[in-house]
C-alpha cells in the first residue's frame, strides 16, 4: 500500500522535513533502498550506507543532516526500535484471509461468530464456541467446544485452541501454536523413583518396576488481552484450576507453559523457554532463550533471566539472574572470570611450590 513521507510521519508521531508528498512503497536497508523506498538509517553507523542506494527519503536519528546526504525528505525519530514498531505496522498487510466464512470451514450451528469475521478454509469451530468481532482465522485452525475468543483476534494456520479455553481481545497466535492441551501429569501406585530423589537429592534405596497412571486435566486456560504466541508455542490446561497468562504477555516460538502455571502481565518469554507445572510468575518478567523454570516455585515481578539460565528456587522481585543454577548475574560473571584465571593460578602455585621446595632443600643442606 503506497504511502507518503507525510502519512508515515503522522503514523509515527514524528517530525519530518523536505518534500512530504514523496510516495513511499516500502521500507528498506539504506544500501538496498530504491527511489520509492524509505531508507532505515536511524543510527549514525547506518547513515553512510545511504549513498550506496537510491533512496530519496530516509528515517534518521535526530540531528542528522538529510540535505548533505542528498535526500529529498527525512523523518526524524528519537527511539529507533519504537519507530520500527510503528513503521512495520504501517507496511504490514497481514495475512490474506477473505472476509466471511470459507465454504470448506466447519462451524457448529451453536457457535457464535462476531461481525466482520474472516474464517479461512478447513477451519473447525466447535459447539458453543464464541468468536469476537473482526476475527481473522487462517486455514486449518481448530477451535474446540466452549472456547471463547475476544475481538480482533489474528489466528494463523494450524493453531489449536482447546475446549473451554478463554482468550481476551487482540490475541495473536502464530502457526502451530497450541492452547489447552492436557498437562503432563502422571502418578505411580507406589512412591516413584522421582519422588524418592526429590526427598533425598540423589540416594535411592532400591530400583523397582513402576507404571505410570495418567492424571486427566479438568481445568482450562485463561489468557488476557493483547497476548501473542509464537509458532509452535504450547500452553497446557490446568489439572483442576486454570492455567493463566496475563494481559500484554508475549511468548516466542517453541515456548512451553506447563499445567497450572500462573503468568503475570507484560512478561516476555523468548524461544525455548520451559516453565514447569504450578509455578507462579509475576508481572514484567523477562526470560531469555532456553531459560528453564522448576515446578512449584515463585518468580517475583520484574525478574530478568539471561539466556539458558535454570531457575530451581524462588526468585525475589527485581532479581537479575544467569547461570545453571541461577545466581545473580554479577556473581555469575565474576565466577567465570575467576574460572578463566585458574590456569594461570595453577601455574603460579606450581611455581611457588617449586620455589618452596628448592628453599627447603637448600635449608636442609646448610
Amino acid at each position: 500500500m503506497a504511502q507518503t513521507v507525510e502519512t508515515i510521519a503522522k503514523a509515527l508521531a514524528a517530525r519530518a522535513e523536505g518534500d512530504l508528498s514523496l510516495p513511499i512503497d516500502a521500507a528498506a536497508e539504506p544500501a538496498a533502498a530504491g527511489p520509492r523506498d524509505l531508507a532505515l538509517a536511524m543510527a549514525p553507523k547506518y547513515v553512510e550506507s545511504i549513498s550506496q542506494g537510491h533512496a530519496q527519503a530516509a528515517l534518521l536519528h535526530e540531528g542528522a543532516d538529510w540535505k548533505a546526504l542528498g535526500l529529498k525528505a527525512a523523518i526524524f525519530v528519537e527511539r529507533p526500535r519504537l519507530a520500527m514498531a510503528g513503521l512495520s505496522r504501517a507496511f504490514d498487510p497481514g495475512p490474506d484471509i477473505a472476509p466471511g466464512i470459507h465454504p470448506s470451514a466447519v462451524v457448529d450451528p451453536s457457535a457464535e461468530i462476531g461481525a466482520n469475521a474472516a474464517i479461512g478454509p478447513f477451519v473447525y469451530i466447535g459447539k458453543g464456541a464464541k468468536i469476537g468481532p473482526n476475527a481473522r482465522i487462517a486455514s486449518h485452525v481448530s477451535i474446540m467446544e466452549g472456547a471463547r475468543i475476544g475481538s480482533d483476534a489474528l489466528i494463523m494456520n494450524g493453531v489449536r485452541i482447546g475446549a473451554r479455553v478463554v482468550i481476551g481481545d487482540r490475541f495473536i497466535a502464530n502457526p502451530g501454536a497450541s492452547v489447552g492441551g492436557d498437562g503432563f501429569s502422571f502418578v505411580t501406585p507406589e512412591k516413584s523413583g522421582i519422588e524418592e530423589i526429590r526427598e533425598t537429592l540423589g540416594h535411592r534405596e532400591a530400583i523397582r518396576e513402576q507404571h505410570w497412571t495418567r492424571i486427566h486435566s479438568l481445568g482450562t486456560v485463561e489468557i488476557g488481552d493483547d497476548v501473542e504466541l509464537g509458532a509452535n508455542a504450547t500452553i497446557d490446561r490446568g489439572t483442576v484450576r486454570a492455567t493463566r497468562v496475563g494481559s500484554g504477555t508475549k511468548i516466542d516460538n517453541l515456548v512451553m507453559i506447563g499445567h497450572n502455571v500462573q503468568v503475570g502481565e507484560d512478561c516476555l518469554f523468548c524461544s525455548q523457554v520451559g516453565v514447569a507445572g504450578s509455578t507462579r510468575i509475576g508481572n514484567r518478567v523477562t526470560l531469555a532463550g532456553q531459560v528453564g523454570v522448576n515446578d512449584n516455585i515463585f518468580i517475583g515481578d520484574d525478574v530478568i533471566a539471561g539466556g539458558a539460565t535454570k531457575i530451581f528456587t524462588n526468585a525475589p522481585a527485581g532479581s537479575v539472574l544467569l547461570g545453571y543454577p541461577a545466581i545473580k548475574m554479577e556473581n555469575h560473571v565474576t565466577a567465570w572470570k575467576n574460572i578463566r584465571r585458574l590456569t594461570r593460578l595453577f601455574a603460579q602455585v606450581a611455581e611457588l611450590r617449586e620455589t618452596v621446595a628448592k628453599l627447603t632443600e637448600k635449608g636442609g643442606k646448610s
